[in-house]
């Protein structure tokens, strides 16, 4: 490793900008997979627990066509061409989706009860494979109940009620029993097996109206593109028979409506017929008993053959005037029909051939937008906006069809006066024919009339009877509802792929922003893009766990990353010497406690001693002295004793380890009660230049910057200061006063060592050496290992 120089002026101005790297954040996330392998687990066993809790959803998709003018033959379209012509696909689809139509078909399928058999964790609908029925009295379509249903032996049922705690009943199958909550009746189904004892059906009926709704929200009725007659008609339930049952028996129920609605004017034109023919009959045979009466009262003469030479003329004229006095007669009745009051919202008799062919267009459309209006209505009420409008259209129909007949009666009045004036004129020709001559045509020509309009009203009725009996269905099925066993959710693999996202994402993301958020030092990169102090190297956290705290983790010929660090760190400390001379006394500081200066001094003191060096390791932490403790020199005789008694030699603080040892420990013996006086003694600088002329190294285990004025006062003894910082535990925010201790070199020689890294920079963590804080006890004295040197 080299170590990073930097120039006093301008180290400032030539810091690294700190820039997010890809590979970093990867790096970081992938050390932390131990978070997401837990993440993955727990999401993984809430999908799947839901997956299988949930109930299974199958769809079943059925096809069918409006018929419409395009697609319906002519010979299906005798007397059905107005409706027809009036068909709108949108209509067609909202009327598919109407409550009224839901709640017929769910009531006759009996949808709205609810079998289902727990199977493991998850409820299945079993419709109509289920073993047992279940029937109790009285219920309306509001009524509701939930029941569960055991199968026991010799034919016998405990139904509970889920609703009241504790009332259950034994009952027998087949046979109406009176129960606290109903008469009821379990039948058995084709399903029934007696090995099934102890089965446990639950059973719920739901009102009317709310399964319609729920069925209604999962009904899916869309038009297909290219095919304005053809739609596509979907539903998702929890058992695919009944899916398939329910969009069935809705088109069944569609169709019929339709026809009974279509049938509702030829119903209203029978009973317009009917009462017309009736009194037609009536006033023929009046007509006819007359023509008998006058031709009795002449004894048999024909008056005709006596006047036709003088009434060849005038016959044309009374046939145009016969049969305008048809057409006359026919659109009054019409008329009197439409101003009827009691009639304003009933169906007006339609292709009778009353009329003209115009207005008999203007009352098919009537018929159809009244239809219309009476559905909405039964829907909803007269309040609806779109019912008002729909009765402002029907009432200026009603008027134009009005206007239309009234208009066609006063040009067929115009046309009668026309020929009765020519009619008069021929009948001055034969004003000599006998008065019984006229009264004779006047009786004939009326039951002519009378006879042509009740066999005109005989045939339309044939007509209509016919129109009646057609029961051709408005919505053919194309393809028939599908019935697929394959549920369409819950999706396993979907569900599985979610929980791992999320168990990937959600680890992931809370870590970046605690990543963000933190304001630890992390690794080098922080420390040299804020400071311009030499940097002299990484010491990474140890994996090891030393059941011995004095334990030293590197080794002479290791080749793990802890002992190969405190060799670059050996080698870049030779880098630091001043005016060409090495340094010898190497003091380690810190911000705070627990950073691992002492783990640091121990074990940068053996590393450097395999070189060959004699090393000595002084504890000047007067107030606490970790390394003493460390070690197991407490209550040894120590620096406290040699600084503080001049009959104390350097020989007696001396400790080693073993015999023949080239590292030696001082301990701080007892604890100073004032620490600050004895640093500044001249005692300490006599111990160091003893030291130094026995030992080429001398680490000293100082204490923290800032915190106690010692570390100052020892400043003037170190050739070498490290700065330790721990990675995870030092804010960056504390950099710049590290960086102004620098610049204003408070502290001689100053350098910088991360301490505690872990591997890849990534993450934190402690050595299990910790530091303790100040004034914390020492514990247990540790057993003497050490010999005096």
């Amino acid at each position: 490793m080299r170590v990073n120089q930097y120039d006093g002026g301008t180290a400032a101005n030539g810091r690294r900008e700190q820039t997010i790297n890809l590979v970093d954040i990867i790096k970081y996330l992938l050390s932390k997979w131990k978070w997401f392998a837990l993440s993955l687990l727990i999401f993984g066993a809430i999908y799947y627990y839901q997956y299988n809790k949930a109930t299974f959803i199958y769809r079943s998709v059925q096809t069918v066509k409006i018929k419409t003018p395009e697609n319906t033959p002519t010979t299906a379209r005798l007397t059905r061409t107005n409706a027809l012509n009036n068909i709108n696909v949108k209509s067609e689809i909202l009327q598919l989706r109407s409550k009224e139509l839901m709640q017929i078909t769910v009531e006759r399928i009996g949808a709205e009860t609810n079998y289902k058999e727990r199977v493991g964790l998850r409820d299945n609908e079993l419709y109509s494979s289920s073993p047992i029925s279940v029937e109790m009295e009285g219920q309306l379509a509001t009524s509701s109940y939930a029941l569960l249903v055991t199968l026991l032996k010799e034919n016998q049922v405990r139904v509970e009620n889920k609703r009241v705690e504790g009332q259950q009943v034994t009952m027998t199958l087949d046979t109406a029993t009176k129960t606290p909550f109903g008469t009821l009746t379990v039948k058995t189904t084709p399903f029934y097996n007696e090995t099934g004892q102890g089965r446990s059906i639950q059973v719920t009926k739901r009102p009317l109206a709310a399964a319609a709704a729920g069925f209604l929200a999962s009904l899916d009725v869309r038009q297909i593109a290219g095919d304005a007659g053809m739609l596509q008609l979907s539903l998702e339930d929890t058992n695919p028979q009944r899916a398939a049952a329910i969009i069935s028996e809705l088109i069944a129920v569609y169709n019929e409506v339709a026809i009974r609605d279509k049938n509702q004017i030829a119903i209203n034109t029978e009973t317009f017929i009917n009462d017309r023919l009736a009194i037609i009959e009536s006033e023929l045979g009046s007509v006819e008993s007359d023509i008998e009466r006058m031709r009795t009262a002449n004894q048999g003469v024909d008056v005709r053959t006596a006047g036709q030479m003088y009434l060849s003329d005038s016959r044309q004229l009374q046939s145009e005037r016969t049969k305008i006095e048809t057409d006359i007669n026919l659109a009054n009745m019409m008329r009197d029909y439409l101003n009827e009051e009691s009639g304003q919202y009933e169906l007006m008799p339609n292709n009778t051939g009353l009329v003209d062919a115009s207005v008999e267009g203007e009352i098919g459309e009537y018929n159809t937008m009244l239809l219309r209006r009476n559905r909405l209505v039964e829907g909803s009420s007269t309040a609806n906006p779109v019912v008002a409008d729909l009765d402002r259209n029907l009432s200026s129909m009603r008027d134009n069809i009005n206007e239309a007949m009234n208009n066609a009666i006063r040009g067929l009045d115009i046309k009668m006066n026309n020929v009765i004036r020519e009619e008069q004129s021929a009948r001055g020709k034969v004003m000599q024919v006998p008065r019984q001559q006229r009264m004779m045509l006047s009786v004939e020509r009326q039951q002519k009339v009378k006879e042509e309009l009740y066999l005109y009203l005989l045939n339309k009725r044939e007509e209509n009877a016919i129109n009646q009996a057609m029961t051709d269905e408005s919505i053919r099925i194309v393809d028939a509802a599908t019935r697929s066993n394959a549920p369409i959710a819950p999706n396993k693999m979907r569900k599985m792929v979610t929980a791992a996202v999320l168990g990937f994402v959600i680890p992931a993301a809370l870590l970046l922003i605690s990543l963000m958020m933190d304001t630890k030092v992390r690794d080098r990169r922080d420390i040299e893009s804020a400071l311009s102090v030499p940097f002299l190297g990484e010491i990474p956290l140890s994996k090891l766990k030393a059941s011995d705290p004095a334990k030293i983790l590197v080794t002479e010929t290791g080749r793990d990353p802890l002992t190969e660090a405190f060799r670059i760190l050996r080698t870049n400390i030779s880098f630091m010497a001043q005016d060409g001379k090495e340094a010898q006394v190497i003091t380690l500081t810190s911000f705070g406690v627990g950073v691992g200066k002492t783990f640091t001094s121990l074990n940068l003191a053996t590393t450097l001693s395999y070189l060959g060096k004699k090393v000595a390791v002084v504890d000047l932490d007067l107030r606490k002295g970790s390394l003493t403790g460390r070690v197991g020199l407490n209550g040894q005789t120590g620096v406290s004793q040699y600084l503080s008694k001049h009959e104390v030699s350097v020989a007696d603080i001396q400790y080693s380890r073993e015999e023949g040892s080239n590292l030696h420990f001082y301990p701080i013996g007892a604890i100073a009660p004032n620490p600050v006086e004895l640093l500044l003694s001249k005692r300490l600088d006599l111990l160091m230049e003893k030291l130094r002329e026995e030992y080429e190294y001398i680490i000293v285990d100082g204490v923290p910057v800032g915190i106690v004025a010692d570390a100052g006062i020892m400043d003037r003894i170190s050739d070498l200061t490290l700065f330790v910082i721990r990675a995870g535990k030092m804010d960056r925010r504390q950099l710049p006063d590290v960086e102004q201790i620098y610049r204003t070199k408070k502290i001689n020689n100053m350098a910088v060592l991360l301490n505690g890294l872990k591997a890849g920079g990534a993450g934190y963590g402690s050595y299990g050496y910790g530091y303790g804080g100040y004034g914390y006890g020492y514990g247990a004295e540790k057993k003497k290992w050490f010999k005096r040197a």
